[in-house]
Parts: C-alpha cells; sequence; structure tokens
C-alpha cells in the first residue's frame, strides 16, 4: 500500500481504526475477494462513524483517487448477495 487514507481529525482514535477496517475490506474485495457479512458489518459501522451521504462520498471519492478502488460498487455488489457468497471485484 502507497497511500493513506481519509481520516478526520474530528473522530476516535477507535472511529480511525473501524474506517480504516472498512477501506481494507474494500481493498479486499477487489484484491481477492471477501465474504458479504464482513462487508456488510464494517459497512455498518463505517456508516455509524459517517451518517451524513455527502460526507460518506466526499471520502468515498478520497480513497478512491488514492487507491483506485471504488467503495460504492464494493457495497452495492455486497447489498446484492445473499450471506455466506463473497464478494469479488473485477
Amino acid at each position: 500500500m502507497e497511500y493513506s487514507y481519509p481520516l478526520n481529525t474530528d473522530w476516535t482514535t477507535q472511529e480511525m481504526v473501524d474506517v480504516v477496517k472498512f477501506f481494507e475490506v474494500v481493498e479486499m474485495a477487489y484484491e481477492k475477494g471477501v465474504k458479504r457479512e464482513l462487508v456488510m458489518t464494517r459497512y455498518k459501522r463505517f456508516k455509524e462513524i459517517v451518517p451524513s451521504q455527502a460526507e460518506e462520498k466526499t471520502i468515498c471519492r478520497d480513497f478512491e483517487e488514492a487507491s483506485n478502488y471504488v467503495a460504492y460498487r464494493v457495497v452495492k455488489f455486497a447489498k446484492e448477495l445473499a450471506d455466506g457468497q463473497i464478494v469479488k471485484m473485477k
């Protein structure tokens, strides 16, 4: 990994850790695949930290620009799958 994660300095240390965990699951979906439940659990926690849709779009866009991974696509695909299925992006 040669990039940094978009973090808000107003977040607590635990919130920063949880946001990084969400972005790590997005990376896993592109690199090797990850269980749908893990994506949804981490996304749910991400939304607790970033409830604003506008802020979510900004943070995810910053992440996409740094990593070329699209969090929105991963979450959208995960929502279409059933529990137990693997989210693997192309």
